[in-house]
């Protein structure tokens, strides 16, 4: 017992961590010293070029067969998780209005895994867990410009083309490449892709702090729905992941990140895509700002849970 409250100590020492971080960008917006403007282009920066770096550098390791196994594990839990969310989504929130109701089934499917989870797995799990983050992101990706499209704007928005050519799927290809081949960087380049890429926590971090800054957190705090909504995203979801990946003995590390990162909270394009769709971006962005606050509470316990059933 004591075991497992020291690991929720340390567990939830590096989530606050994060959200000290986070406290940056919110304090920064507030004073105006950052603006909507601003957090965009660093928002464009982390999607377009550091999380492709993170990928390519995850990749930079030495070809094993089992490694590869455990990332097809990792995919297939993926594709299963977004086949039934999807479809679970479907009846919920239907007291809300159907552009409420919509972003609200978004933001329960998606979950934030490349500017809240993969920070909190670097820290949690180590870098060695990344890889499998990657694997995540990617299936992420490709969910969100197919089905995600299809849930915000409808059957006319979606495009092959953007499921298939965005950053995650970019950098996966590059750095399978390196990963398949045995083949490396050059030395600089090398060096400065891990730069880039050690940029990942501390700028996604104020970049969510920055974009809770410019909800209504009053009014936010006052809508059930959101919590509803929140404890569906933060807890069901993490609880039964972990408890159907239970027996398959899974490596513990593809069980501690798949358990984990289905207890992110929501991912922030859920407030992008209900601005670029014409639906309620004010509800999207509370339901972002509420339940990455609740998150603090829940990611400590979701973690330490996957770590003490992964043995």
């Amino acid at each position: 017992m004591s075991g497992i409250l020291e690991n929720l100590l340390v567990v939830a020492g590096q989530v606050a961590t994060l959200f000290l971080m986070m406290a940056v960008g919110f304090i920064l917006v507030r004073r105006g010293t950052l603006s909507g403007p601003g957090l965009d282009q660093m928002s464009h920066l982390l999607l377009y070029v550091v999380i492709p770096c993170v990928i390519i550098d995850s990749l930079q390791v030495a070809w094993d067969a089992a490694l590869l196994a455990d990332m097809g594990v990792m995919l297939l839990i993926n594709a299963v998780y977004y086949l039934v969310t999807c479809a679970a989504v479907i009846p919920l929130f239907r007291r809300q209005s159907e552009d409420v109701a919509v972003a609200l089934r978004f933001g329960v499917v998606y979950a934030n895994t490349g500017f809240m989870g993969l920070p909190l797995i670097q820290a949690v799990l180590g870098e060695e867990a990344v890889i499998f983050t990657v694997v995540v992101i990617v299936a992420f990706n490709l969910c969100q410009w197919t089905h995600g499209v299809l849930l915000m704007g409808g059957r006319g928005e979606v495009s092959v083309r953007k499921a298939l050519l965005n950053p995650g799927t970019i950098g996966l290809s590059v750095g399978l490449v390196f990963f398949l081949s045995g083949l490396r960087l050059p030395p600089m380049a090398d060096k400065a892709i891990g730069y880039l890429s050690a940029l990942n926590t501390p700028l996604a971090m104020v970049v969510i702090g920055g974009q809770m800054a410019r909800s209504g957190l009053l009014q936010t705090f006052r809508q059930k729905a959101l919590y509803a909504a929140s404890a569906l995203r933060l807890a069901v979801i993490p609880l039964l992941t972990a408890l159907a990946l239970l027996p398959f003995r899974l490596n513990p590390l593809v069980y501690c990140t798949a358990v984990i990162l289905s207890g992110a909270p929501v991912a922030g394009s859920t407030g992008i895509f209900a601005q670029k769709f014409g639906r309620d971006p004010t509800a999207s962005a509370q339901f972002v700002t509420l339940s990455t606050l609740l998150s603090i509470l829940t990611l400590p316990v979701i973690t330490v849970l996957a770590q003490y059933l992964a043995g």
